[in-house]
């Protein structure tokens, strides 16, 4: 569970990143967390994580987290393996070495994301996608209960947005976890979340369930365009998907104005 009650934060050189935020997250539910560039969601993330201390109100966290960044490097050529085993750091203890059984669990929690064939590979010289589901293993070993992902999918293509995607969904169903995480993509919020989080200025927020709250008009709001909720056909039946509406600039429709103007006196 995880509670806001009345939360600011602001760094010491400027104004409120966010104000007077208050929201309640169930155990179990999944919270995606919308708004444009420097809205301050990854700062509210590292406030849930402890990393960050709110100016102002109160944060209540129930639970273990695990964390997964948007993206992670290392100087050393560490194992899939040993990257994950990272992950039971807490269980270990800092002065203690990693048993067999902690090995176990890292093995487990890779073939959990689905990525089990990675574990004899080098962390650096996997893709962005497979880079992005072995952190998310690394999180799983360290049997948390709440998870906490920052734009997962950023920067990975359609095939491995899909992958991390079915793997949250996967985990959130199989092991009851809480989780949260922050994105540009309210299609995956959509599909993956029960509640969202709508931080569009420091104190204008919406929170609620995703079918009331992530609407046509609250969307263009938060982003400023507009928006359409499309229904479509697949193979496995109608979906609905949400797009932005992109006109084109005055310029570019004065240039295809006078095309058609020339095609016309062609045609005469």
């Amino acid at each position: 569970m995880i509670e806001f009650d009345r939360v600011s934060f602001r760094y010491e050189s400027g104004n409120d990143i966010f104000r007077n935020h208050s929201f309640r997250l169930k155990r179990g539910g999944i919270l995606a967390i919308l708004g444009p560039n420097g809205r301050g969601k990854t700062t509210l993330l590292k406030c849930i994580l402890g990393i960050l201390t709110p100016t102002n109100g109160r944060i209540s966290v129930d639970g273990e987290t695990g964390y997964v960044p948007q993206q992670a490097s290392t100087l050393f050529s560490y194992t899939v393996l040993d990257m994950v085993v990272m992950g039971r750091t807490r269980h270990i203890g800092f002065f203690s070495s990693a048993q067999p059984r902690d090995y176990r669990i890292a093995e487990e929690a890779l073939r959990t994301v689905g990525v089990k064939d990675l574990v004899e590979r080098t962390f650096m010289e996997l893709s962005g996608g497979e880079r992005q589901l072995v952190l998310l293993a690394r999180a799983v070993a360290s049997e948390c209960s709440l998870l906490i992902l920052d734009e997962p999918t950023s920067a990975l293509d359609y095939r491995n947005q899909r992958k991390v995607l079915h793997a949250l969904e996967r985990l959130a169903r199989q092991r009851d976890l809480t989780v949260v995480f922050t994105t540009h993509s309210p299609n995956h919020a959509a599909y993956l979340a029960d509640h969202v989080l709508m931080m569009r200025t420091p104190d204008r927020y919406r929170f609620g369930v995703i079918d009331e709250v992530m609407t046509e008009t609250n969307l263009e709001e938060l982003y400023g365009i507009e928006v359409r909720n499309v229904a479509y056909d697949y193979s496995g039946g109608r979906g609905r998907a949400i797009v932005p509406v992109l006109h084109a600039s005055s310029s570019d429709q004065q240039g295809e104005n006078h095309e058609q103007d020339r095609c016309s006196v062609l045609r005469h």
